[in-house]
């Protein structure tokens, strides 16, 4: 079951730049959240990130903690992470020795969860965790809400390329979902514990929520605001994470259509 949401106000994301007042006030709901960041070589943003999550997040859920995902940086991304983690019990840091991917960051984030529900974020300055205000009143009627990109800003390329990833998943797995590599969702965490993850490429984020669908548990969409990548280098667009991914679902199709989930 889906059903798509919009309306959506433009609002500045939270950095050191920002000093506007929010033109959104968020509410306190009765939820407890595990909040995920998978980061490869975020050293620019990951401290941003995560104190713009410290400071949101307590006016949003009742509880929550936040797992960092270091996956195999070579730069200083997890020590900074490490370092918030040390003066704050709220946040947590996995490390992947060598860089696996963004499945694989979050399914180890997915495993460290603890609360009722997951929900993970880009690290890149891309998405404004104030966002979160527009998905949690889902959570009352749907067991996942997934953000959609209503003016995503990347180059043309990565916009070309995901248009026509994203066409594709729709054609093969009969997956109505705007954004599906989109990096604004919430799962229930129960389902996480229920399901085996096999995918460690971007074709991840399509099973999350193929099999979330086929096990019968219901979503909505719901707009969020996107912003350019102001520092780093994103490597969402290299050739071997895409070639990796073509590989993965010519594999994958064919053996989830064949079995139970």
């Amino acid at each position: 079951m889906f059903s798509l949401t919009h309306g959506l106000s433009e609002q500045k994301p939270l950095d050191g730049n920002s000093h506007s007042p929010e033109s959104h006030r968020p509410s306190l709901y009765p939820y407890s959240l595990s909040v995920i960041f998978p980061a490869y070589n975020e050293a620019e943003n990951i401290h941003t990130t995560i104190t713009s999550a410290l400071s949101v997040l307590p006016s949003l859920v009742s509880d929550f903690e936040i797992i960092v995902i270091n996956d195999g940086s070579k730069d200083e991304t997890g020590a900074i992470a490490e370092a918030l983690a040390t003066s704050t019990p709220t946040v947590r840091v996995c490390h992947h020795p060598v860089n696996r991917g963004c499945g694989a960051a979050l399914a180890t984030g997915f495993g460290a969860a603890t609360k009722e529900f997951c929900f993970y974020m880009d690290s890149d300055g891309q998405f404004d965790i104030r966002d979160l205000d527009r998905l949690l009143p889902m959570l009352r009627e749907y067991d996942g809400v997934f953000g959609y990109r209503i003016r995503r800003q990347d180059s043309l390329l990565r916009k070309i390329n995901a248009w026509g990833w994203n066409l594709l998943i729709r054609r093969v797995f009969n997956l109505q979902v705007r954004d599906i590599d989109g990096a604004f969702k919430i799962f229930r965490t129960v389902y996480l514990r229920e399901i085996q993850l096999e995918a460690n490429g971007a074709l991840m984020l399509t099973e999350l929520v193929y099999k979330f669908s086929r096990a019968g548990y219901t979503y909505t969409q719901v707009g969020v605001n996107h912003y350019p990548r102001i520092k780093g280098h994103s490597t969402g667009g290299n050739l071997k994470v895409i070639l990796r991914a073509f590989k993965e679902l010519g594999y994958y199709a064919q053996k989830w259509s064949t079995e139970e989930i």
